[in-house]
């Protein structure tokens, strides 16, 4: 005898496209939205810039020069932005706990799941 999963209906497979829609917007967006996430530069312009003051060689400057950058002025802030590599311990703590969290829940749910395609497939124990 072949093993039948039960069917899922279309409500069901529209419920669970949109379920999972609205999940991985979510994971993207969210982080973006509290401010958890992306690239945060903190400009450090030194006052009247050179050249050879903001670093560049003559190769650089050609490499500027093509990108329509020819004053070191406009160049400045761009050249002496540094990421903010700060963090929050609190943020750091809350995403551990989502993480381990989610875990937890995958493998109890995987493992309620499995048990019961095993149960469906070959019975129950005797």
């Amino acid at each position: 005898m072949a093993y039948k999963p039960p069917k899922q209906g279309l409500a069901g497979q529209i419920f669970d496209v949109l379920t999972l829609l609205v999940l991985t917007i979510g994971a993207l967006y969210i982080p973006l939205y509290l401010g958890l996430a992306g690239a945060a530069k903190v400009p450090n312009p030194i006052a009247n810039p050179t050249w050879e003051a903001l670093g560049q060689n003559a190769t650089e400057q050609q490499q500027w020069a093509a990108l329509g950058i020819t004053d070191p002025a406009a160049a400045n802030d761009i050249i002496t932005a540094r990421f903010d590599y700060s963090f929050s311990w609190v943020a750091l703590i809350v995403m551990a706990v989502l993480v381990i969290g989610y875990f937890v829940m995958v493998v109890r749910l995987s493992d309620k799941e499995y048990r019961e395609v095993i149960e469906e497939r070959f019975g129950k124990k005797r």
